[in-house]
């Protein structure tokens, strides 16, 4: 890559503009690692740790497991789980069998759930023993291709003592009843061969995950990524996320083999997760704190601070919101935050106030990026110098990644300097496309001077400094708490309340979440409907942060001459509020 307008002073210094290496498959990371660092621990848990050996040793025997019921290369394996750390081990094994691994949101609702299956053709699930989970996961491969369950307890990763005093007292999470033909997890890897399997995989071709993400213009699609874009995003990260382990020091390139411990605060269904903390840390060799749920506690977030005080994690990437969670908590004052050097912010705008607090109490340094589960998902980075990031930008394009200003009509002329249009990303971590979505590929992909590049829906441009800024988003994605809202997705569940005639949602400005989501419905002649009716009915059938939090009833909702729902209408009543 040829020098950018970007790699100027402020550019880290030691960081290469461009690299090269990451034609290999995702799990050589743990490979890797549990060759150089097998008694090193990789995954703690509720006081229970498993070392890399041990984790490639899970991974091994489950690819074994997975070939042994006929799942063939490029076969898709869903999971279904929070972060447990279960989790790795499940999803580097599904990737050493060859498989395409599916990551699904473990809050889904079984109609949620089911789509995703059925979508992306997956013929074993892998989920959590749990009144809640477990009965979701049934119903919802009704219809579908799934003919293995593989049912995970979290005793399973508990020290002895509590697991069995746990089982005792009833308070480890089980599901009522069981499906006789479902497998459990512990006995699948017990019965299977702990020898790797050879699998041939050719890294840049070949697809690791199908993630999915909403669309504008209905049901969610399926990001479809290879094994080269994670490899080369954790490089990237590596590369590009240097830091000052001492205050004053200069900064230095991560350091590998214990010296970090990353805290697993984000879902590893997500690839803000799964990248920079599930994957990163592999990568490392570092720990990493499985948490599965951030909110936990009275009052919430406060077992993540036990945990930080505990543990002592030195990175955490986050959303903005848990940020303002740990600042606003009521007692943050009784914890000690010291541990933590750096911090990667994404998903959603970092408040400029968030950040100046965060770091005045806990002394670390949160450096700001961007991207989007259609680039594994980092495409962009503020240095971690904090005399060299700008906050309120998302930083630089990470190595051998190019970022164009394109015209929002076409996206294939380029914008000058300052000038705002769409962001288009051409770069090693750009997915293979859109999962048996070829209209939707045709209208998010450009070649421009013989590259490809993706159109992300967002509007920006480059300062005077070539620091990106996000202005607008040419979508109408919401994003709350982090996680993308995609209004058609809510309005057709919302369509098939029998009361209602139309449906439109916007997002509006939220102090906690950044954004809420808000309904507005027109009901059907002679028809009476209440909001908590609405938001019970969507209660059933949407994962919570997709979820109304108000509903405005409108005897007529705006649309356009032929008939479109004229949602920046809305938006603007709001706004202007």
């Amino acid at each position: 890559m040829t020098k950018k307008p970007w790699h100027g002073e402020k550019w880290p210094k030691g960081t290469p503009f461009e690299i090269s290496g990451y034609d290999k498959p995702v799990y050589t990371l743990l490979d890797e690692s549990a060759k150089n660092y097998p008694d090193n621990v990789y995954t703690i848990f509720s006081d229970s740790t498993r070392t890399y050996a041990q984790v490639k040793d899970t991974a091994d025997r489950i690819a074994n497991f997975l070939i042994s019921k006929g799942i063939k290369k490029g076969d898709r394996v869903a999971i279904f789980l929070p972060n447990l750390p279960h989790y790795p081990a499940i999803f580097f094994g599904i990737l050493k069998a060859g498989a395409v691994c599916v990551t699904c949101n473990p809050i889904y609702t079984a109609n949620e759930l089911n789509y995703q299956l059925g979508d992306a053709g997956a013929k074993v699930v892998f989920c959590m023993d749990h009144p809640e989970f477990y009965p979701t996961t049934v119903e919802a491969i009704k219809g579908t291709d799934v003919e293995t369950v593989v049912i995970c307890s979290v005793k399973s990763y508990l020290p002895w003592l509590k697991g069995f005093l746990g089982g005792l007292l009833g308070k480890i999470p089980k599901a009522d009843n069981h499906h006789p033909g479902h497998l459990f997890f512990d006995e699948v890897v017990a019965a299977a061969k702990p020898d790797a399997p050879s699998i041939d995989i050719d890294p840049l071709q070949e697809l690791a995950l199908i993630i999915y993400t909403g669309g504008t213009t209905g049901r969610p699609k399926g990001a479809a990524l290879t094994h080269a874009n994670f490899v080369y995003n954790v490089m990237a990260l590596d590369e590009f996320g240097w830091l000052a382990h001492e205050p004053g020091s200069p900064p230095e390139k991560m350091r590998r083999g214990g010296f970090h411990t990353y805290l697993g605060v984000l879902p590893w269904y997500h690839s803000f997760g799964l990248t920079v903390a599930m994957l990163s840390a592999c990568g490392t060799g570092s720990k990493l704190i499985c948490i599965p749920d951030p909110r936990a506690g009275d009052p919430p977030f406060t077992e993540v601070l036990e945990l930080v005080q505990k543990y002592k994690p030195t990175l955490m990437p986050a959303v903005p919101t848990i940020f303002v969670a740990f600042t606003n908590h009521p007692n943050l004052g009784q914890y000690d935050l010291t541990s933590l050097i750096g911090c990667f912010s994404g998903g959603a705008p970092l408040p400029p106030e968030v950040c100046r607090q965060f770091e005045e109490k806990t002394g670390s340094v949160i450096f700001e990026g961007y991207g989007l589960s259609e680039t594994a998902p980092v495409a962009s980075a503020n240095p971690t110098n904090r005399d060299h990031r700008k906050i309120g930008s998302i930083g630089f394009p990470v190595p051998s990644t190019d970022i164009k200003i394109v015209d929002l009509d076409t996206g294939l002329t380029e914008l000058a300097q300052g000038e705002d249009g769409e962001i288009a990303i051409c770069g090693p971590q750009v997915m293979q496309g859109y999962w048996n979505k070829p209209e939707e590929n045709e209208a998010v992909f450009r070649e421009i001077d013989g590259n490809r590049y993706f159109l992300t829906g967002d509007v920006g441009h480059f300062d005077e400094e070539n620091f990106i800024l996000i202005t607008d988003r040419k979508k109408d994605m919401i994003i709350v708490g982090g996680f993308n809202v995609y209004p058609r997705e809510v309005e057709d569940v919302l369509f098939t309340h029998p009361k209602v005639a139309l449906a439109a949602v916007v997002g509006v400005p939220d102090d906690k979440s950044g954004e809420i989501v808000k309904a507005f419905v027109q009901l059907k002649p002679d028809e009476t409907a209440t909001e908590d009716e609405i938001m019970a009915f969507c209660k059933e059938n949407m994962a919570g942060y997709k979820r109304p939090k108000v509903v405005e009833f409108r005897k007529e909702v705006p649309v356009s001459n032929v008939g479109k729902v004229l949602r920046r209408v809305l938006r603007d009543e709001e706004t202007s509020k």
